[in-house]
């Protein structure tokens, strides 16, 4: 065990080291949550001014649309990667797949942690979105996007050797995504409003077991994957 967490974490420094070099993901990703939030704010000035349930839910839709499509502008980045630069072949013999898998899924967590911060302080600056449970709040965001994660990471493995990587990761994702972001755009509405923690916590339960529920699932497919 100690062996496969020290290579997937080998496998995670190397991929953030190329990330941090090129900044492809994490450009694509910021570049098009900055855009969102600024059309957002300039077109609808007076959505984050309203307090009302429909408002907060039209706010909380536009934070998880922003967030689902600049995460798939960049989380397919870290095995398509390597199928361009022909190291996939290097990658299986230096590492055990399940190493591969939690070093990948690390790197997705991480950017998805970074893009969540940036883009929730755009919203809150530009949109003047107001939030009335931080903590709450912040735990959506977690919770959604180790969702995110779980469910892209997969898929980034399997469109990998694909001809038409983005558009096929985007279709694949979709189906997989819907259902938690529709509950993180519920229990997030609900932190927006004051009070509204408790009201948010079985949405924040039910992210929770489906990240669970997807890891497991990753970790069991992903090697058949990995050596197909």
């Amino acid at each position: 065990m100690v062996d496969l967490l020290q290579a997937a974490w080998a496998v995670f420094v190397k991929d953030l080291r190329i990330e941090l070099r090129t900044r492809y993901a994490i450009n694509a990703m910021v570049l098009f949550a900055a855009c969102t939030a600024m059309m957002v704010s300039i077109g609808t000035t007076f959505i984050g001014l309203r307090r009302t349930e429909e408002a907060l839910l039209i706010q909380a839709s536009l934070l998880w649309i922003a967030l689902l499509f600049a995460a798939i502008s960049g989380l397919s980045r870290g095995f398509v990667h390597e199928e361009e630069t022909r190291t996939l072949a290097a990658l299986r013999l230096a590492a055990p797949a399940i190493a591969v898998y939690l070093g990948k899924f690390l790197l997705n967590l991480a950017l998805l942690a970074l893009l969540g911060l940036i883009t929730s302080l755009l919203f809150i600056v530009l949109v003047r979105v107001q939030v009335g449970s931080p903590l709450a709040f912040l735990g959506m965001l977690a919770a959604g996007g180790l969702s995110l994660a779980t469910s892209t990471t997969i898929l980034a493995a399997i469109i990998t050797r694909a001809s038409f990587k983005n558009a096929l990761f985007a279709v694949l994702a979709f189906p997989l995504l819907v259902p938690p972001l529709i509950i993180a755009i519920q229990g997030t509405a609900a932190t927006l409003a004051d009070g509204g923690g408790v009201v948010a916590l079985p949405a924040l339960q039910f992210l929770i077991a489906y990240s669970v529920a997807m890891f497991v699932a990753s970790l069991l497919l992903f090697r058949f994957v990995w050596e197909a």
